[in-house]
């Protein structure tokens, strides 16, 4: 089954993906990401009010094979935390890119995306195709 990259999602080589509405951003973690990590069993992530650094740590996920960090795309507050996820990490699985969202950012500054990579580069960059 090929894995989906919406084109109106930014993405990061570290696999989170942004979906810019205004000044709000939707942080999440890539299918790739998802389908790498295997059987997600724990969330870790900030709560609202937390201040988010573009390129620090932000929290972690974990699976039955590894934890990996996860890596603000942007500088910003926390507005909202998806704790639907945080009960059940599972439903980052069932729909990354929709119910399995991570945060929503109020953000500083736009410019902070102009390094993410579009869905072609990303779907080139983890298949190599």
């Amino acid at each position: 089954m090929a894995l989906e990259y919406p084109d109106d999602l930014k993405y990061l080589e570290s696999h989170e993906y942004v979906r810019l509405d205004g000044e709000i951003a939707t942080i999440g973690i890539s299918a790739f990401a998802v389908d790498q990590l295997g059987d997600l069993v724990f969330v870790e992530l900030p709560e609202i009010g937390d201040a988010l650094e573009k390129g620090e740590v932000f929290g972690s996920i974990e699976s039955v094979k590894a934890v990996e960090d996860m890596y603000a795309p942007l500088s910003g507050t926390v507005i909202e935390r998806n704790d639907a996820i945080v009960e059940s990490p599972e439903l980052i699985a069932d729909d990354p890119y929709g119910e399995g969202w991570l945060l929503k950012v109020r953000i500083n500054d736009a410019d902070d995306l102009s390094d993410g990579l579009s869905a072609d580069e990303y779907r080139v960059q983890v298949e190599g195709e």
